[in-house]
Parts: C-alpha cells; structure tokens; sequence
C-alpha cells in the first residue's frame, strides 16, 4: 500500500482489491458520491463486475466558512445534520433552512446532469457499497448511507480509499461494514493523501456513468 495514491483511479483500484477479500452478492449495487468519488467508484465496480450508480450528497457549510459543515442533503429528500456544531455555533433555524435550500437546488442540478434520464438503480432488498474518494468529518457519507437505507437497502458498506482516524473507527462502528486500506495517523485533509487530486469535473463524471447500460458492468 503507497503511503499516497498517485491519482483517484489507482486508488480505486486498491480499495476494489480490499473489497474482494470479502466475497460481494452480485445483486450488490456500487454508489458513487460526486464528483470525486466517481472515478473511484467506477474502478470498483468495473474490478468487482458490479452496478455502478451515482448518488449526489450535498454537504450544508456554516455561512462565511463553508468548509465547516453542519449537515448533509442526499438524494431522497434526506438530511443530516451535526447536533454539536449546530448547537456550539448556535445556528438559527432560518440559516440552516436556507442553506438547505440553496444546496437543494444544487444537489437536483447535479442529479439532472449526471443521470440524463436514466432511472435510479432500485435498491430495494440489495447491498449497496457506498464510494468516495475520502473521509474527514463523515458527513456527507451519513447522509448518503441514512438515504439508502431509507430507499430500502438490506446492508451498507462505506468503502473509501483513505479516511481520519476517528471517522474511520466511527463509521466502523455505524455501518454493516466499513472498508478503507489506508487510515493515517496524522491527517489533514483527503488531498494530501493524493499525488494528484485534481477536481473532477461534471464531463468525467457524466463520461464514467455512460460507459454502458448497467453503469460500469461490462
């Protein structure tokens, strides 16, 4: 295991060779966050010959320091939010409605964009592995997982290349499994743990999920 990943690609590829020591029912579902857990998540699916689907979270930041978020919006109407830091900012019940607005219409902005008029995978009764690029603070996976498992999923799995410490002895304890190669000792940010982590863009993501009728299943 590199003590970085070159790019998101080859980290895709070893958290898909971590997922395969456990064997995966093939009506398992692979669910990408955009956009940088995109190209992750397609090396997973196309590694373990599994659906690919994108899933859009949008993370709820504190006014004036979007970096510090408070919640999370998923597809579903879902959304989660951070009891301590809503509480320790004393956030008013206007601002963490309005943010949720605004990320709304972000989030059926990106779902129009991405899915084209392709129907969501029914997740109804299957095990759905969630993808993304990275962990810090976790919060845009908890809506994510709280979503799916609204839409009907039977098991969730969190698998992500490389996650904090304390998110990934959390999410270990909250999710059915949780999979992740690389857990620093000091982390920072998801970016610095990439050679390259360059912004996906909306073309890349759209290209990924074209790649064939099932979204990565060749």
């Amino acid at each position: 295991m590199p003590s970085r990943y070159p790019d998101r690609r080859a980290a895709g590829q070893a958290l898909a060779a971590a997922l395969a020591v456990s064997p995966r029912p093939l009506e398992t579902v692979v669910l990408a966050l955009p956009r940088g857990g995109v190209p992750v998540a397609a090396e997973v699916a196309r590694v373990l010959r599994l659906p690919l689907d994108v899933f859009v979270v949008r993370k709820l930041g504190v006014p004036r320091h979007e970096e510090l978020a408070f919640g999370a919006i998923a597809s579903g109407g879902v959304r989660v939010l951070n009891a301590d830091i809503v509480r320790e900012l004393a956030l008013p019940l206007e601002i963490i409605e309005e943010v949720t607005r605004q990320e709304a219409i972000e989030l059926e902005r990106r779902e129009r964009l991405y899915r084209q008029q392709r129907p969501q995978l029914d997740l109804q009764g299957r095990p759905v592995i969630l993808v993304d690029d990275g962990l810090a603070t976790g919060a845009t996976m908890r809506a994510a997982a709280a979503a799916v498992r609204a839409r009907g999923a039977q098991r969730v799995t969190v698998a992500v290349p490389v996650a904090s410490d304390s998110s990934a002895e959390n999410f270990g304890r909250e999710m059915d499994d949780f999979v992740c190669p690389l857990r620093p000792a000091h982390f920072e940010s998801v970016g610095q743990w990439y050679l390259d982590f360059s912004q996906t863009t909306d073309e890349e993501v759209r290209a990924l999920l074209e790649q064939g009728p099932e979204f990565g299943v060749r």
